[in-house]
C-alpha cells in the first residue's frame, strides 16, 4: 500500500513540474528536483533525471537515462565579443547549435556544460568540471576545461553490450541485464 502510495505521489510531483515549467516536450517519466531554471523547449527523453537548481538554456536534449546533478549549468558561450565600438551587451547573440547530452550521461554537481556541445552516450563529467568541447561515448572527464580522465568500462565487451542495451527499448534496473 505504501509503495503504491508513493508511486502515485512521485507521478504527481512530475506532472506538477511539467505543468509549472510548461515542459511539452519532457517524457512522464522525467524527474525534476525543483527550483531550477528550465527552458521550455528542452526535449528530455525517459528516465531522465534534472537535479535541484540547475540552469538549462534554450536548445538542450537529453537523453534517456540521464542525470544532471544539483547545480549544473547548460550555459553560454554565445556572446559576439568582436564587434569594435559596440558593448557586447548589445553585439547580439550567433545562430548556436542544439546541446544533445546522450543517454546515461551522468554530470555532476555543479558541472558546467556550453552550449552546443554533444556528451556521447554513456560518459560521466566530474564535479565542477567545465565541458567546452564534445565528448565520446562512454567517457570520463573531470577538470576546468574538462579532460579525459579514463574510459567507463576497460573490457570491450563490456563497452559494446552497454552501447547495445542503450540503442534499445526501454528497460529499467535489474531488467536490463536480462536482455543481454
Amino acid at each position: 500500500m505504501r509503495a503504491r502510495l508513493r508511486r502515485r505521489l512521485r507521478w504527481v510531483r512530475r506532472l506538477f513540474w511539467r505543468k509549472a515549467y510548461r515542459l511539452r516536450y519532457v517524457h512522464e517519466t522525467v524527474l525534476i528536483g525543483g527550483a531550477s531554471d528550465i527552458s521550455r523547449d528542452i526535449v528530455a527523453d525517459e528516465y531522465a533525471y534534472i537535479g535541484p537548481g540547475c540552469l538549462i538554456s534554450a536548445g538542450v536534449h537529453l537523453g534517456r537515462y540521464s542525470m544532471l546533478g544539483p547545480g549544473v549549468k547548460v550555459v553560454g558561450n554565445d556572446h559576439i565579443f568582436l564587434k569594435s565600438g559596440t558593448p557586447v551587451i548589445f553585439s547580439g547573440r550567433p545562430k548556436f547549435k542544439n546541446t544533445v547530452i546522450g543517454r546515461d550521461v551522468w554530470i555532476g554537481a555543479n558541472a558546467i556544460v556550453l552550449c552546443g556541445v554533444t556528451i556521447g552516450d554513456g560518459a560521466i563529467i566530474a564535479a565542477g568540471s567545465v565541458v567546452t568541447k564534445d565528448v565520446m561515448p562512454l567517457s570520463v572527464m573531470a577538470g576546468v576545461p574538462a579532460a579525459f580522465v579514463k574510459k567507463r568500462f576497460t573490457d570491450p565487451q563490456d563497452e559494446a553490450r552497454h552501447l547495445k542495451m542503450l540503442s534499445g527499448d526501454v528497460c529499467l534496473g535489474e531488467y536490463c541485464d536480462k536482455l543481454s
